[in-house]
């Protein structure tokens, strides 16, 4: 009896045990980044770039070998593509250590809907992932491009997202922007370029500043300067930077802004709207090239007056772009009212997008300077060259 129990405990532990579907990390291919574009026949292009295991490479083949490769394939859609791909691949494609997923221009102008509805009902699709647009030529030339300080180009890219004033969208912020009310989506914008001459001549990249979508379309792009002006006026600004020139040609002044806090007051009165985003940031004086001695309290106010000139003036291209040029509203000034005012956002919500482009927006910067520090007196000028 007791042998028979024995085996009656025994026997489910053989049948339950064992890793019959295990999957070794040597039969994956990790995907570190996609590129999408749209090719002349309409077809979709997909493009991946894979990471080479140090293991897998030939010590014989140069000192520095390279970490990455490229693969490619058409298809009626993205999911034919991918399947392409997979039958040129020895190994199953593991894409959840994906970092960065680039839309071509093209492409984004006519439409990513059913490009992201692979990422949208896909679970080993990570929304954490970055989505960027290419400015110009096509996306798979950022994943073929030689960025010198990393071994895989994508983590230089992920690297500068995060680090760079500029805008970091992942798929989760673009679906919740896309989803929400009073607001279009954006992504940063990446595009290639080329440095050195002759045979030293590499191809790298650079950010580029923001893509503006509307109906899951590309209506538009800003420029970096705008970017920055769309980030103040986003409450996104971190590290910011302010250059503004002096009056009566004196000079001109550098901010970097450490902090900054944005409010909006917003008035509907009749077929009215008006807007005043009011802005506070505190800022270090990072850049002196004039006469003046900024630690002096009365050239310190023309310098922050000044600075705050510009900051108004470079907020209010952007929007007034996104305005005129776009008709969309990537600031928000929609979701604010929708937020505080949901009778009058209720009334005006299917007119919204000609309602923001005949808004009366204003914008009001107050900058506390902290600290001339290192910026103060010119030092390479004499005590009677400066102005005190």
């Amino acid at each position: 009896m007791k042998r028979l129990l024995r085996i009656c405990l025994i026997l489910p532990i053989l049948l339950t045990s064992g890793c019959w579907d295990r999957t070794e990390i040597n039969d994956l291919a990790f995907i570190t980044g996609s590129a999408f574009d749209l090719t002349e026949s309409g077809e979709s292009l997909l493009t991946l770039q894979f990471a080479i295991p140090s293991a897998s490479q030939s010590a014989g083949m140069s000192d520095q070998p390279k970490k990455f490769f490229v693969l490619s394939a058409t298809g009626k859609n993205v999911s034919e593509a991918f399947v392409k791909i997979q039958k040129k691949s020895s190994r199953r494609l593991f894409t959840s250590h994906r970092s960065v997923i680039f839309i071509g221009e093209s492409l984004g102008r006519q439409g990513i809907n059913d490009v992201l509805d692979v990422f949208a009902h896909d679970p080993r699709q990570r929304l954490r992932t970055y989505i960027m647009a290419v400015k110009g030529g096509e996306a798979r030339q950022v994943l073929e491009a030689q960025y010198p300080f990393d071994q895989v180009p994508m983590e230089a890219v992920k690297e500068m997202e995060i680090e760079q004033s500029e805008i970091a969208v992942t798929l989760r912020d673009f679906f919740m922007a896309s989803s929400s009310q009073g607001i279009h989506p954006i992504m940063g914008v990446i595009e290639t370029d080329s440095e050195g001459t002759g045979k030293s001549k590499t191809s790298v990249f650079k950010l580029s500043g923001t893509a503006v979508y509307k109906n899951m379309k590309l209506v538009g792009l800003l420029n970096s300067y705008e970017t920055d002006g769309l980030n103040w006026a986003r409450d996104h600004m971190e590290d910011g930077r302010i250059n503004s020139e002096l009056p009566d040609g004196k000079g001109n002044v550098g901010i970097i802004v450490t902090h900054a806090n944005r409010s909006i007051k917003s008035d509907l009165t009749g077929d009215k709207i008006k807007f005043k985003i009011l802005l506070q940031a505190k800022g270090a004086l990072v850049e002196n090239n004039s006469d003046l001695d900024v630690t002096r309290p009365q050239n310190l106010i023309l310098v922050q007056q000044a600075l705050e000139k510009a900051a108004e003036k470079q907020i209010q291209e952007a929007i007034m772009k996104l305005q005129k040029r776009f008709s969309a509203d990537a600031v928000g000034l929609g979701r604010e009212l929708y937020r505080n005012k949901p009778k009058e956002w209720k009334a005006i919500q299917t007119q919204w997008d000609s309602k923001f482009s005949e808004a009366d927006i204003t914008v009001d910067v107050k900058l506390s300077i902290g600290g001339a520090g290192m910026a103060g007196p010119p030092l390479q000028l004499s005590e009677k060259e400066i102005k005190h």
